[in-house]
C-alpha cells in the first residue's frame, strides 16, 4: 500500500448528522462513527454511499397506538458536484449515475451515488432507503457495490482494501472479480485476486438480516455481471446469500463483540472457504456522544452530578415538549431506545403488574421509550401500541418518543439515570447505545449480551440482569429473564439509587472511566487499521 492507496469503505447508510436523513438505526450510526475516527485519526479513508432522495421511514403514534409511516425528502447540506458520471446496467438498461461528494461534519470523504439524473427512468433506484421490493433492493446493491466501484476507478482514487460493512455491498466484490476475468484470468484465479483486496464486517446474527436473493433474480436484475449460476454458487450459495458471499469473497472478516464472534462462528460453521474470523468490538465516536466534559483522567463527584443532572432536566424539558407529559426529576429514571423488533423485548419490564406497576403508580420508577419499527414489520408496530397503551395506563411515569433519531438517542443516553437493555439470547450482535449511555455516566442494566459481557463489573459499573445461561426454549428464557430483571431492579438498582447516592456516583465515575477510551471509536479505527487493513 502506497501513502496514496485508499481503504474504500462501502455502506448502505451512514449516521454522520441527525438532519442528514440517510441512515435507519445501528448500523449507520456507526458507519458515521468510522468515519468521523477515520478523519480524526488521518486514516486513509474513502466512503461510499447513495444519495436517498428520502430517508428512512418517520414514524408518529395516534392516541390509540396506531404507528403512521411518512417519508420526507432529505434536505441535505451543501453538496460537491464532482462532475463524474458513470453507468450501471440494471436488468439490459444503461443506467446512469451521478456522483456527489459530502464532506461536512468533519467526516472521512463520503461520496454518494445518485440515479435520480438526466430525467433516467431509474431515477426510483435511489428513491427510498430501504423501501421498495426486492427488486428494487436489488437494484440498491448494484448502485452501491458496482457503481461504487466504478465510480472510485473514475474519480482515480487508488484503492489498496474495500470494506464491505454488512452484507448490502457484496456485489463490488463481483464487479471486481469481474474486472480481473477481463483481464485474461480465468474465474478462480480472479477471485482469488479479488480476495486479497477485501475485508468484511458482518453484523446481525438475525436471520432476516442476512439477506438472500434468487439466482433468477439476480441474472434477471443484471446483478451476476456475467457470471455464471454455478459460479455465484461457488460464492453465496443457492439462494444467493449476502452474508456468506462476504465470507467467501474478503481476505478477513470481523464481528463487533466477542461474544459476536462466538454467535457467528457457530452460525457459519457449515460454510467451507470463507475468510478466517476476528472480533472488533464496536466504539463510539466521543465528541459526537459524549459530553466533554466527562472526558478526564480524573472527574470529581460534583462535576459529574451536575453535568448529568443538566442533561437529565435537558431531557424532561423535551419530554414535557413533546408529549405534555411532566416527569419527576428526582425519581429513577430508566431509558429503552432501540429499534422497535420482537427480540429486542422491550415490554420485558411489564411481565409482572404486582412487581412493576405498585413502582409506576407510585412513580418511584419512570421509564422512556423510543424506537421505530420497520415498514413492513407489523409485529415491530404492535410492540410500539403495547407501549403507547402502557403509557395510557401510567400517563405520569411512561412515556413513548417518537419519531427515533439521532438526536433524542443523544438526548436519552445522556439524561436517563439507567440504560435498559434485554434482548433475547444470544441475538443482540453489539449494542453502542449502551455505550454511549456508559460513556456519560448512565448506568448500563443489561443482559449479557453483545458488547456488554466484555465491560459489566456487577454492581461496580453498572449491573448484569441474570447470568449467562440461555433456555434453548423462548418462553422459559422469557420467564427467567423477567424474573432476574425484576430482582436486580428491586434488590440492587432502585435502593442504590434511593438510599445510596455515594455510592451510585461511584459507580457513574466508574462506569465513564472503563469505556471512554476502550469503547471509543478511536480504539476501534485503530484496531482495524491493524487487523483488517494492514496499515
Amino acid at each position: 500500500m502506497t501513502v496514496a492507496d485508499k481503504i474504500a469503505y462501502f455502506c448502505m447508510e451512514y449516521g454522520l448528522e441527525s438532519s442528514v436523513k440517510i441512515y435507519s438505526g445501528g448500523l449507520g450510526i456507526l458507519a458515521g462513527d468510522h468515519l468521523k475516527a477515520a478523519k480524526d485519526e488521518q486514516v486513509p479513508l474513502v466512503a461510499i454511499g447513495l444519495k436517498w432522495k428520502m430517508g428512512y421511514v418517520e414514524q408518529h403514534v395516534t392516541a390509540n397506538g396506531k404507528v403512521v409511516d411518512c417519508f420526507s425528502p432529505i434536505e441535505y447540506p451543501e453538496l460537491h458536484d464532482t462532475g463524474v458520471r458513470i453507468h450501471v446496467n440494471i436488468r439490459e438498461d444503461r443506467v446512469p449515475l451521478k456522483v456527489w461528494r459530502m464532506e461536512t461534519f468533519g467526516n472521512a470523504p463520503l461520496y454518494l451515488l445518485d440515479a435520480d439524473v438526466d430525467g433516467s427512468p431509474y431515477h426510483w433506484v435511489t428513491r427510498q432507503l430501504y423501501g421498495g421490493t426486492e427488486e428494487e433492493r436489488v437494484a440498491q446493491e448494484i448502485v452501491l457495490g458496482l457503481g461504487g466501484v466504478k465510480a472510485l476507478e473514475a474519480l482515480e482514487i487508488p484503492v489498496a482494501t474495500y470494506h464491505f460493512n454488512e452484507g448490502h455491498a457484496v456485489l463490488a466484490g463481483i464487479a471486481l472479480i469481474r474486472n480481473e476475468m477481463d483481464k485474461g484470468n480465468d474465474f478462480h484465479k480472479a477471485w482469488e485476486k479479488t480476495r486479497e483486496r477485501i475485508v468484511f464486517t458482518t453484523h446481525t446474527p438475525i436471520a432476516a438480516g442476512n439477506e438472500s436473493h434468487t439466482m433468477e433474480r439476480l441474472r434477471y436484475m443484471g446483478a451476476h455481471q456475467g457470471l455464471t449460476i454455478e459460479q455465484l454458487a461457488e460464492i453465496g450459495g443457492i439462494p444467493f446469500n449476502m452474508t456468506v458471499a462476504g465470507l467467501r469473497l474478503s481476505r478477513k472478516a470481523n464481528t463487533v463483540a466477542a461474544l459476536h464472534l462466538e454467535t457467528t462462528t457457530k452460525m457459519w460453521k457449515h460454510i467451507d472457504n470463507k475468510a478466517k474470523l476476528i472480533n472488533i468490538t464496536n466504539g463510539v465516536h466521543g465528541p459526537t456522544w459524549m459530553d466533554t466534559r466527562l472526558n478526564s483522567d480524573k472527574i470529581g463527584v460534583e462535576k459529574v452530578q451536575k453535568v448529568h443532572q443538566d442533561h437529565k432536566l435537558k431531557l424532561l424539558a423535551e419530554v414535557e415538549k413533546r408529549t405534555g407529559v411532566q416527569l419527576n426529576e428526582e425519581s429513577l429514571l430508566i431509558g429503552f431506545a432501540r429499534r422497535a423488533a420482537t427480540y429486542k423485548r422491550s415490554n420485558l419490564i411489564f411481565s409482572n403488574p404486582e412487581i412493576i406497576d405498585p413502582l409506576l403508580k407510585s412513580k418511584r420508577v419512570q421509564l422512556i421509550f423510543a424506537g421505530k419499527a420497520h415498514p413492513m414489520d407489523e409485529n415491530g408496530k404492535s410492540i410500539i401500541k403495547t407501549l403507547v397503551l402502557k403509557q395510557k395506563e401510567f400517563p405520569e411515569s411512561v412515556v413513548f418518543m417518537e419519531n427515533y433519531d439521532m438526536e433524542l438517542g443523544a438526548l436519552l443516553t445522556k439524561g436517563c439515570d439507567v440504560w435498559l437493555n434485554n434482548p433475547q439470547r444470544p441475538k443482540e450482535a453489539c449494542g453502542t447505545s449502551g455505550m454511549k449511555a456508559a460513556m456519560n455516566g448512565v448506568l448500563n442494566v443489561s443482559i449479557l449480551d453483545g458488547w456488554w459481557p466484555e465491560i459489566c463489573q456487577h454492581g461496580k459499573n453498572g449491573w448484569a440482569i441474570g447470568d449467562e445461561v440461555v433456555p434453548e426454549d423462548e418462553t422459559e428464557q422469557n420467564k427467567r429473564d423477567a424474573e432476574y430483571l425484576y430482582q436486580v431492579l428491586t434488590e440492587e438498582v432502585i435502593p442504590t439509587f434511593e438510599t445510596n447516592k455515594v455510592k451510585w456516583v461511584q459507580m457513574m465515575i466508574n462506569s465513564i472511566q472503563d469505556t471512554r477510551e476502550a469503547y471509543s471509536a478511536s480504539r476501534m479505527i485503530k484496531d482495524y487499521c491493524k487487523k483488517m487493513y494492514d496499515l
